[in-house]
């Protein structure tokens, strides 16, 4: 048991604290330089100092002198343990979906930490459209997008989402973002005479590439790839009035594969070895951050603690010996008025009643 103690009492050497704060510093400096995964390079030092820090509220005889004290260092402690869990079950990502079309589980891009469990693939809503203000010389202000999902019970749900305002489904929150752009409609009819199928094509955001409006895309089933590009023939959004993000009504697409070369409009198609493809129209997809860690509102409720805590701990220090008490000042008062009595000049006076030196 002496040992065990022993122990305990190195654990929570002010030394060791200064080390592994330093070695926090540099987890940190890591996790903000490095472009690979750097989760075990915050969640080890986090749970150091949370075990140095444990250590502390069990041998140091201050805590049980200042209640307020150990409220404030237990909620701290509740708050490495909060970041160093919910860095170690995080998940950000990001996924473009197009107008009409359904959010179904999978990210486009994703970086978690290792124990995320989650159940994004149960997650499911459908983009409605948005609507995105802008200002004179192009900037960009509040976004309005519309989706609508079902909950368990099959009930229909819609709310407007924005950069700040996400959509919170199963944990995730989902957030509207500047990444957004147009995505050409096709209907794609494989020359075996199976079933047609629908499929779109995400252009580069808009307007940040507003002159590589091209990507490549191959259709359903098929194996050779096709070159898109749209020719926007109006302006969409003029750069020295208040306008609203909208896909472009005066337009026609490039299409390119093999030797060919074909302009397409809404409603023409083009025959191919593959098969028929047509081309049925211009649509808008919005590109989301998804964000998810269920620690959240445990650090707020672990924050608002620990202020509360580290308040009434200054409120009895300062309420139990006041800055600057009343006695002393009458003391002070008592004896300088003894003084004037007997006939001895105070400090002010003294000064006074000194002759001056003549030149």
């Amino acid at each position: 048991m002496g040992l065990l103690w022993q122990g305990i009492h190195r654990l929570a050497s002010l030394r060791l604290t200064l080390v592994l704060l330093l070695l926090l510093a540099l987890g940190v400096w890591l996790a903000l330089r490095s472009e690979l995964r750097t989760t075990w390079t915050l969640v080890v030092p986090l749970a150091l100092v949370a075990i140095n820090l444990s250590a502390s509220l069990l041998v140091s005889p201050v805590f049980r002198r200042h209640p307020g004290l150990l409220v404030f260092h237990l909620a701290l402690l509740t708050i490495l343990l909060l970041v160093t869990a919910g860095r170690l079950t995080y998940l950000n990502g990001h996924v473009d979906v197009a107008t009409g079309q359904a959010f179904e589980g999978r990210l486009t891009v994703q970086d978690g930490g290792p124990w995320h469990a989650g159940a994004l693939a149960s997650v499911s809503f459908v983009n409605e459209g948005f609507i995105i203000d802008y200002s004179p010389g192009q900037r960009r202000d509040r976004t309005h997008n519309r989706v609508s999902w079902q909950d368990a019970s099959g009930e229909r749900h819609t709310m407007v989402i924005g950069d700040n305002t996400p959509l919170v489904r199963e944990g995730y929150r989902f957030y509207t973002t500047h990444n957004k752009g147009f995505a050409p409609i096709f209907i794609w009819e494989p020359a075996d005479g199976s079933r047609p199928q629908r499929g779109s094509v995400h252009l580069p955001s808009y307007p940040l590439n507003d002159y590589r409006q091209a990507a490549e895309w191959t259709p359903p089933g098929a194996e050779q790839a096709l070159w898109v590009m749209l020719e926007i023939e109006e302006e969409v959004l003029p750069a020295d009035q208040v306008a609203h993000f909208r896909a472009p009504e005066a337009h026609h697409l490039l299409l390119r594969f093999d030797n060919n070369r074909q302009i397409l409009r809404p409603g023409d198609g083009v025959e191919m070895a593959e098969g028929y493809l047509t081309y049925m129209g211009l649509t808008t997809w919005m590109g989301y951050r998804v964000y998810y860690d269920w620690t959240i509102h445990w650090l707020f409720a672990a924050a608002a603690l620990g202020v509360a805590g580290l308040g009434w701990h200054y409120w009895a220090k300062y309420n139990r010996r006041p800055w600057r008490p009343r006695y002393v000042e009458s003391e002070t008062l008592r004896h300088r008025g003894a003084q004037t009595d007997a006939g001895v000049p105070t400090g002010d006076d003294t000064r006074a009643s000194l002759p001056s030196r003549q030149g």
